[in-house]
């Protein structure tokens, strides 16, 4: 597993776009506030030129971004309270093709895997009224749908785009298209829709043609797994992360590390323990673990997944160890080495806990024989190493 350093924004855009000449898929993970939406946009500008007047005159990249929603506003007739629509921006390319490829088509028919509501368009006035029922003159009863509908409803609107994309017709108005690039598509949604979006998108992507080149961020876990487990070798995995220096940024290579939050918890325990590095803050860690394992198998507590070869004693003895080193909430960047007799406890119960649950060896393997601690003698022999900050 690699790490790059890189020094600013754009040069993280521009090692995106060289890593998609190797493969079709990008795939990068990051926490919100990195910078995800910023870099949408510089990947963007990399593939865009500008005259003289300050005019477009090519680009390469459909995005999806946050400010893709921003194309739409609404006007909620705030006058006569009846008229909601939702309003297009039409001094957008991301509109080319909408009066002339039948739109609304094409919106349905992605829209009607997520939503009940319906839709029409008035290309005249460039806005979207949204209805569930009709009244006696069968005319739609306009309504405002839910933050979340609305999400879904531009969700679609980009994916009838992309569909056109894919299509490659004779007279395409998208045939610049090179790049897309999709960031955290799935604000305001629930897990069973955010499962739906990444399936069908990559669904979608997966026919397109060869030279099509696709990157996706995310800071959603899940949405990140599916994609990452549909597309399994097809995609190269990245983790994007702030370096130490203000807009500088680390951009490491996740292809072996594994999606769900708390197994690369212990992808960073087992080098943290083979390396010798053990500081307070990875009882934090180790606690976390033991909280998320409790909570899939269904046990009340995290406690029952301390399972010593001693019993309930050593059991007890090592709750007592975690209650008293992982409440100091430790920064991960300010946290204090502990000695000899807690690092040998630390070691004892986490290999114990790697033991007792079958996690895949391959990204968990069993520590090197210099990493191995005796099991301590006493529970006395133990205290915190620090108190917390008053």
């Amino acid at each position: 597993m690699s790490a790059t350093p890189i020094n600013s924004l754009p040069a993280v855009a521009a090692q995106l776009r060289e890593e998609l000449t190797k493969k079709k898929f990008v795939l990068l993970y990051a926490h919100n506030g990195t910078g995800k939406t910023r870099l949408s946009t510089e990947f963007k500008n990399i593939g865009k030129e500008v005259d003289a007047e300050g005019k477009n005159t090519a680009r390469d990249t459909l995005y999806f971004n946050a400010f893709t929603e921003d194309l739409f506003n609404w006007d909620n007739d705030l006058t006569n309270d009846r008229e909601r629509l939702l309003q297009l921006n039409r001094e957008s390319s991301f509109f080319d093709g909408l009066s002339s490829l039948e739109m609304d088509v094409k919106i349905g028919q992605q829209l009607e895997r997520y939503a009940d509501f319906n839709f029409y368009i008035d290309y005249e006035d460039w806005s979207v009224t949204f209805f569930r029922e009709r009244d006696k003159e069968n005319n739609p009863i306009a309504i405002k749908v839910s933050r979340g509908e609305e999400n879904i409803f531009i969700w679609c609107f980009f994916l009838a785009i992309v569909q056109i994309v894919v299509d490659d017709d004779e007279d395409n108005p998208y045939d610049w298209v090179k790049y897309i690039y999709i960031d955290d598509p799935i604000s305001s949604l629930d897990e069973h829709n955010a499962i739906k979006v990444a399936h069908d998108l990559i669904r979608l992507l997966s026919v397109s043609h060869d030279k099509l080149r696709v990157a996706i961020s995310t800071h959603h876990v899940l949405f990140y797994n599916v994609i990452a487990n549909q597309l399994r070798k097809k995609v190269l995995k990245f983790f994007l992360t702030k370096g130490a220096e203000p807009e500088s940024y680390v951009l490491e290579d996740w292809e072996n590390v594994p999606p769900f939050h708390h197994l690369s918890t212990l992808v960073d325990l087992c080098k943290a323990r083979d390396n010798g590095e053990i500081n307070s803050h990875h009882f934090n860690m180790l606690r976390r673990v033991l909280e998320q394992t409790a909570a899939f198998f269904g046990y009340e507590s995290w406690v029952e997944c301390l399972k010593p070869r001693e019993g309930e004693s050593e059991a007890a003895f090592q709750k007592r160890i975690l209650d008293l080193n992982s409440h100091g909430d430790w920064a991960v960047f300010d946290s204090p080495r502990i000695d000899d007799t807690m690092r040998s406890a630390f070691l004892t119960i986490f290999e114990e806990f790697r033991r007792s649950f079958p996690f895949n060896p391959a990204w968990f393997p069993a520590a090197p024989v210099a990493a191995t601690a005796p099991t301590p003698a006493a529970p006395t022999a133990f205290a915190p190493t620090a108190a917390p900050a008053p």
